[in-house]
């Protein structure tokens, strides 16, 4: 199946396709033996779960829609053998410069990828860029900017900012845009299966031409992932990028799989489909099965994805594929806010990884900040912090050059055992503290110390 641009405003043909970032040095650690397979929390579960490859994933295929359309055959369906684990975090949408909390949800995944690496796991990374969106169209129109133009401006500093904040970048970096075709191919396979629905558009540029919903009514296991109620999803849809007063819907839940071409926005052609482009929640579904199969191991984000966009992602590879779809554990980063309030890019309060950066900071620095708050604990970010982690980050550099080869082994040790236990970056940090102010080492563990720092923190000495 073939995509174009239609002749939107704006669209000019943009392709999409975006790339990912240098990879940074990551010390191998092996000949000090291999650390355990962390353990995490479990956001539909509420329990600690230890990520381990799941043997029963099914791998990618050209038929990615054979579960939906079969009577019974689910998820694990012709399933292979997988020994790598599957990670998928939710990119960002491109309208402004990387904050606090965006930084925050990366270094801690970047954290779990060193932690399984360490353990001798392979991981595949995939991390998705919403470069179409409502709210990169708002701003562009809002400061008189290209959408195009603003999207790759954007994706280029947060690359810059994941470079120099040593995350290891994902093995896929995907843009929506250049996913058309795939997400397309899932929306058509929800309504062949009675998964979906058409709303209709009136303000749509094509007379007749209808919205597309995914029917939760059909999907019994809605909830399942965030645990939230009904009342609690009403309370949030709204500000989350929902539309419950949408009239025709047969629910106030229903999400957006497909929007009909609007004047002045951009849009797809899709056969089959009105010409127009994808809602946010199908984008992740069918871009995280497309590269680690129709189940996977890890689906990560911030906290405030958990509904409705993770619960909207899951239930739709449901409609696709069948039980069991989808992601095993879900991992959530909480908030992070400025002087007690949350931090958000619509409140306008913002500590921005580049203007620090710009600023002269060192980005290992604002690393350690990040590392010294757990990833279930919501905190505020205060220039006080900031100076404490410089002030720690001179404190280490100066004290490994003392670090003698048995306390760079009790390090070794003390950072597996504490991040393997729900990523305790705390208390690791607490650990190199001791290490580095003992001062009453030869030297001789000086390296090792090193790499162990660099390679499951991401701080270089």
């Amino acid at each position: 199946m073939g995509h174009r641009p239609s002749e939107a405003p704006g669209c000019g043909g943009y392709a999409g396709a975006v790339r990912s970032w240098t990879h940074p040095v990551v010390p191998d650690l092996s000949a000090h033996g291999t650390g355990t397979p962390p353990r995490v929390f479990d956001s539909s579960r509420r329990a600690l779960t230890v990520i381990e490859p799941d043997s029963g994933a099914s791998s990618t295929s050209d038929s990615r829609f054979a579960a939906a359309e079969s009577t019974g055959a689910g998820a694990g369906a012709g399933a292979a053998e997988a020994r790598e684990v599957g990670l998928y975090v939710c990119g960002i949408t491109p309208y402004d410069a990387t904050h606090m909390g965006h930084a925050a949800t990366y270094v801690t995944f970047d954290v779990l990828h060193r932690v399984l690496l360490d353990a001798g796991r392979q991981v595949h990374y995939v991390q998705n860029v919403t470069d179409v969106d409502d709210p990169l169209l708002e701003r562009a129109k809002r400061d008189g900017i290209d959408w195009v133009a603003l999207a790759q401006r954007e994706i280029q500093l947060f690359r810059d900012d994941m470079e120099a904040l040593a995350v290891i970048p994902p093995a896929q970096y995907l843009g929506v845009v250049e996913s058309i075709e795939s997400i397309a191919q899932g929306v058509l396979a929800l309504l062949a299966n009675g998964s979906a629905y058409e709303v209709a558009a009136p303000d749509a540029l094509v007379d007749g031409a209808a919205d597309i919903y995914l029917d939760l009514t059909s999907k019994p296991s809605f909830g399942s992932v965030s645990r939230f109620d009904r009342a609690e999803m009403l309370a949030v849809y709204a500000d989350r990028g929902g539309d419950p007063e949408r009239p025709g819907k047969r629910d106030a839940l229903d999400p957006l799989l497909w929007r009909a071409a609007r004047a002045d926005e951009p849009s797809w052609a899709a056969p089959g489909l009105p010409d127009g482009r994808p809602g946010w929640h199908i984008e992740c579904t069918c871009i995280a099965v497309d590269h680690l199969g129709t189940t996977f191991d890890v689906q990560g984000g911030g906290v405030d994805l958990v509904f409705p966009h993770h619960e909207m992602s899951a239930v739709q590879a449901e409609g696709l594929y069948g039980p069991g779809a989808f992601a095993r554990v879900y991992v959530h980063q909480e908030m992070v806010g400025l002087d007690g309030e949350k931090m958000s890019k619509s409140k306008g309060n913002l500590v921005l990884v580049s203007k620090l950066r710009r600023e002269g900071v060192d980005p290992m620095a604002v690393r350690l900040v990040l590392l010294d708050h757990h990833y279930r604990t919501p905190w505020s970010w205060t220039d006080e912090s900031l100076a404490a982690a410089q002030q720690r980050l001179a404190t280490w550099r100066e004290g490994v050059e003392q670090v003698s080869t048995d306390q760079a082994t009790r390090l070794l040790a003390d950072l597996r055992a504490l991040l393997a236990d729900d990523l305790d970056t705390p208390a690791a940090l607490a650990a190199v503290d001791a290490c580095m102010l003992a001062r009453d080492g030869d030297g001789t563990g000086a390296q090792q110390a090193r790499d162990s720092v660099a390679a499951l923190l991401g701080i270089a000495l």
